[in-house]
């Protein structure tokens, strides 16, 4: 599957992260369990909260 969204992560602000967190979750909720969608949308959810806690460590003071 493509990336629907070809901006990097990292370029991205905590904010438009949270978005795309939330659509991911949105995703994942619908699809099957266990399905090729679900474990998609499930490794795309991890990946954007390693990059939000990557913006909240780096903030001053972090947000830990």
């Amino acid at each position: 599957m493509t990336d629907p969204n070809p901006t990097h992560p990292a370029d991205l602000t905590r904010e438009q992260l949270l978005v795309q967190w939330q659509e991911a979750r949105r995703r994942r909720q619908a699809a099957e369990l266990g399905s090729e969608a679900y474990r998609e949308a499930s490794e795309e959810i991890g990946r954007i909260e390693v990059e939000i806690a990557r913006i909240e460590r780096a903030m001053d003071p972090p947000r830990v």
